[in-house]
């Protein structure tokens, strides 16, 4: 009996062993790390003479994912000791941040852990992260994901989003961090991988639908809440040749909240784009439309965290200093905003082509408010009067409140093979108050330009000049500011900029630059802001290293944005990818 028993112990070790073996041999993992971090300095030039006691701030990530075949798995380790001038200060703190495991065999895919996924454009329901704004909503729960035949995808989320480092787990409802269950399902029908007949057509057609729910206990004194909240979205892909065209319309039931002014009214969100491509040519216009839209799994959330939902930015995204000063935030009470993007290149050989041709790009986007009319409320006509319904809109109607318009125009041009020149034109106009926050300061209107000249020396060897000037119609020097007003007005008035680049490639850049704030209406404000920077990259390894000043603003990502003070100091930033 021994000796069986010993036999099958054997034989299942070696089992076992082959088994591990091929479980090694055909694992795969990869990951990536990050760290940022900025030590401050006073610097009595920019009004920096109290650091608060914050001499250093930290922003550090790892992630690591591990794939086998149909499974894979990942974490993702953060440590913001403490976070950097910026981030929220709820951020401050070590730990694991996000792992989850999946199985996937091509029919059927399950996930449990934390999950980063939308349905359509986002309008309900869209999880992501963006590190370099301290964001990330990821809802810790399970996920579905059902493909029973060719073409059609059926999904199911459940769940509970990150809020920063608070527990996962039922909190007492009079908690800060109590949030809601998310629930959402989503259907897409892709026609031309359903039918055969039209596998090869020029025709394209998808169909797709969503429906998200949240549920959160009333923790409110003074209003009723609606415990579950649910909004819907339907949505449908056409194309034809060059051709495209795709919609998505949006509709969420009362959902008061701090963002809202806890006023009862649905929301409705559309997207509609029409594209035309060919070699040499494309052209892309955008509509949308939002009311009411922001959905949130906390209804006393005001920044921005716990969104479950995500309104996507329909305007151009400047890269360039001077003009990213001024990015537009998406407003998710309300806003109608249309975009003309158009791009040509002149053919090679031709007189304004060259030998390399010439690529020229016209954008024009604007945003302005919806229109909200008066409503009777205990027999009194009022807007947004917190408890009633809200107001009344016309869908089709547009406000002459403009909060946002950007009209560009860029060439770019390789005039031979060592020299490169881009170029662009920005006319803004930008509703400061509304969208920064800046209460009763005037809007800014300004025009910019830049001009972007690299020269290659060599096989590894170029230099890059970067010129930039930014000037406002109505806020300049002999601007008169109010004492109590001056703290709106510190990145107001002319700016000019300039960038020096040596780059030895593959591995060596260097850098300086300054930011001057010359015309600004309080002369206390007219600084420059120098920085120098040392680049070295090895392979997938990055490390930066900078020093100087950094200017008060605003950095957004695909219409999402956080404040950045004004600083002084030394900023090292490593990143890595294996």
């Amino acid at each position: 009996m021994q000796k069986h028993i010993l036999l099958v112990t054997v034989l299942a070790l070696i089992g076992f062993g082959a088994s591990a073996q091929s479980f090694l041999e055909n694992s795969q993992v990869n990951g990536s790390f990050q760290t940022d971090a900025q030590y401050y300095m006073l610097d009595k030039g920019i009004d920096i003479t109290d650091l608060n006691g914050k001499k250093f701030g930290i922003n550090g990530f790892g992630k690591v994912n591990y794939t086998n075949g149909n499974f894979s798995a990942g974490i993702r380790f953060e440590a913001f000791l403490p976070e950097m001038n910026g981030f929220r200060s709820e951020l401050n703190g070590v730990g694991l941040a996000n792992f989850y495991a999946t199985y996937d065999n091509g029919f059927i895919g399950v996930t449990v852990g934390d999950i980063y996924d939308q349905f359509g454009s986002g309008l309900v329901f869209r999880t992501y992260e963006e590190w370099s704004l301290g964001m990330d909503n990821a809802l810790r729960g399970a996920r579905v994901v059902l493909r029973p035949t060719n073409g059609v995808t059926i999904k199911g989320v459940y769940g509970r989003q990150r809020f920063f480092w608070a527990p996962y787990l039922e909190r007492e409802m009079s908690a800060d961090d109590y949030r809601g269950i998310v629930r959402g399902a989503d259907a897409e029908w892709d026609l031309n991988q359903s039918i055969p007949s039209m596998n090869d057509s020029k025709f394209r057609m998808s169909l797709g639908g969503s429906f998200v729910s949240k549920k959160q206990a009333d923790q409110s004194l003074f209003y009723y809440i609606p415990e579950n909240v649910g909004a819907a979205a339907a949505r449908l892909n056409l194309g034809y040749g060059n051709w495209a065209f795709s919609t998505e319309y949006a509709y969420k039931i009362n959902d008061p909240s701090a963002i809202n002014n806890f006023i009862y009214k649905e929301g409705q969100a559309l997207m509609a784009s029409l594209s035309y491509s060919q070699k040499g040519f494309g052209a892309v216009l955008q509509v949308k439309r939002t009311d009411n839209m922001s959905f949130k799994s906390m209804y006393t959330g005001k920044q921005n965290d716990l969104d479950i939902n995500f309104i996507p930015p329909i305007n151009y995204t400047h890269t360039h200093s001077l003009p990213s000063m001024y990015t537009y935030s998406t407003q998710p009470n309300g806003e109608m905003a249309a975009q003309l993007q158009v791009n040509y290149t002149i053919p090679k050989g031709t007189a304004l082509g060259g030998k390399y041709g010439t690529k020229l790009a016209f954008n024009m986007s604007q945003v302005n408010d919806i229109v909200r009319d008066s409503i009777m409320d205990n027999g009194q006509m009022v807007i947004n009067k917190k408890g009633s319904l809200g107001y009344a809109s016309d869908f089709f109607a547009i406000s002459k409140h403009r909060f946002f318009r950007d009209i560009n125009f860029e060439i770019d041009k390789r005039i031979n093979k060592d020299w490169h020149v881009n170029a662009q034109y920005i006319n803004l106009y930008y509703d400061i108050e509304t969208i920064e926050g800046h209460a009763g300061a005037p809007v800014v209107q300004a025009n910019i330009g830049f001009v972007d000249v690299t020269y290659k020396i060599n096989k590894k060897q170029s230099l890059r000049l970067e010129l930039q000037g930014l000037w406002e119609n109505e806020v300049h020097k002999g601007y008169e500011v109010e004492e109590s007003e001056k703290k709106d007005y510190q990145k107001r008035g002319d700016w000019a900029a300039a960038l020096l680049e040596y780059t030895i490639s593959p591995h060596w850049s260097f850098s300086i630059a300054d930011k001057w704030n010359y015309g600004n209406p309080v002369e206390e404000y007219r600084d420059h802001y120098f920085t120098g920077t040392v680049t070295y990259i090895h392979d997938a390894t990055r490390v930066m290293l900078s020093g100087g000043r950094q200017s008060e603003g605003v950095v957004c990502v695909g219409g999402v944005c956080r404040t950045v003070p004004a600083s002084s100091g030394v900023t090292l930033t490593v990143s890595t990818s294996f």
